[in-house]
């Protein structure tokens, strides 16, 4: 049955999903950066690769950069353990490659190359990597395939299916059950991930929870960020400092107006908003919504602050070390498609707010268990739940607490990955 699904992916599947890439980047820019970074890739691969010395190879892939973020720990205690070792790290989405492209612990970076037969078969020649690590979910069929024919071993880290997913599907549950059984180990998030893993039928498959790699990454990161200083202390001093992260407009129509009515209450309140995409057109809808109520500044414009209320992140990739300022935040998403990392404020333990489609994150649905992360359903639960936080310092600090011992509780993920990973180095 294998070999039928082999034939249908090749035959069917790969040039519809060509000739949809193709029309796909003609509306998406995203999409058109992916085809044109790939121009000339094993090339750019083959003079890559032929700088390296003799060493193992070791293949880590991620679809984007929040993968990615899984896979650093890992990379990083590979590095320190084995000193002589070549880390090959490929990306399927442009916002990864772009973001990670200078990571300084990877010997080789690039894109993978779209999943025909004829490209999976040469990147595997051309990496001959001593072993796969394919990060949480982005499994591309002909490059295992390609893997599986050189009898190079496979293993996915922080394994995750949601019960929602398409994989349950019929036809696509049997389709997935012969790509998974060409993994050597499926190492999971948690026990509820094994056994769904475990119920695809894997019978030559070692499928184990070892835990998430992300709360050791978080942890890793926020000790980084007590070294940066990002905000001046003159604008901090005296305030109560309210982070919203990764905001889409869905989330503002929420915020905004809890936020309005907050400052009416809390004059030392400072709120930080960092949108997901930080456009101008986003900047400026922001500020247009606070035009002529509160007085607002950019975050590139810092050094010119006057006491305004409002700070508007216009940069990126500095999320994580933002949270480190907050009493509260806010974690954009649970208005949208689902909500974003909630561990990376955790960290901090501080409580944590998001919208009601939270249940694509195990940690969010844990946190409303736990008592430190809090759903809002509209703009007066959010204010209601914001000012409860914000004028109740033991509310707020038992949160905090609490969302701290769930993050320590769940670090070790890395180390219990690298035992597996020893005996193919």
């Amino acid at each position: 049955m294998e070999r039928i699904w082999y034939y249908i992916y090749n035959i069917i599947i790969i040039p519809l999903m060509w000739v949809g890439f193709k029309i796909a980047s003609a509306f998406n820019s995203k999409v058109k950066m992916g085809i044109e970074g790939r121009a000339n890739l094993f090339e750019r691969l083959e003079h890559d690769i032929g700088k390296l010395n003799s060493a193992k190879r070791i293949w880590f892939h991620s679809s984007s950069m929040g993968e990615f973020e899984q896979a650093k720990p890992i990379i990083a205690s590979i590095k320190k353990k084995y000193k002589n070792v070549n880390i090959i790290v490929t990306f399927f989405s442009p916002s990864g490659y772009e973001h990670s492209k200078n990571y300084k612990l990877a010997d080789v970076i690039t894109y993978i190359p779209f999943d025909s037969r004829k490209n999976a078969r040469l990147f595997v020649e051309k990496i001959s990597p001593s072993v796969a690590v394919f990060v949480r979910y982005d499994v591309w069929p002909n490059h295992l395939w390609a893997l599986r024919e050189k009898s190079i071993p496979a293993l996915i880290a922080n394994a995750t299916i949601r019960n929602t997913s398409g994989r349950f599907l019929p036809l696509v549950k049997n389709f997935h059950s012969y790509i998974f059984n060409n993994f050597d180990s499926i190492l999971t998030v948690s026990s509820k991930d094994e056994e769904i893993f475990q119920s695809f039928v894997l019978k030559r498959v070692n499928i184990k929870s070892i835990g998430d790699t992300r709360y050791d990454q978080v942890w890793i990161r926020s000790q980084e960020a007590k070294r940066k200083k990002l905000i001046p202390e003159r604008v901090l001093k005296g305030k109560k400092v309210l982070v919203t992260g990764s905001t889409w407009r869905e989330d503002e129509e929420i915020l905004i107006p809890a936020i309005a009515k907050l400052l009416r209450y809390e004059p030392n309140l400072l709120t930080i908003i960092v949108p997901h995409e930080p456009t101008l057109e986003t900047i400026e809808n922001i500020e247009m919504q606070f035009n002529g109520k509160f007085r607002y500044i950019r975050f590139s414009g810092l050094n010119n602050y006057k006491g305004e209320k409002i700070v508007i992140v216009d940069s990126v990739g500095i999320l994580m070390f933002l949270y480190q300022y907050a009493d509260v935040a806010y974690i954009g998403g649970g208005f949208r498609q689902g909500v974003h990392n909630v561990l990376e404020p955790a960290v901090y333990g501080i409580p944590v707010l998001y919208g009601p489609k939270h249940l694509n994150s195990n940690e969010a649905v844990e946190f409303v268990k736990s008592g430190c992360g809090f759903v809002v359903n509209n703009q007066l639960e959010c204010y209601k739940i914001l000012r409860s936080l914000l004028d109740n310092e033991r509310m707020r600090s038992e949160a905090g607490n609490r969302a701290l011992k769930i993050i320590k509780d769940n670090i070790g993920a890395t180390d219990r990955f690298i035992s597996y990973l020893d005996k193919y180095i």
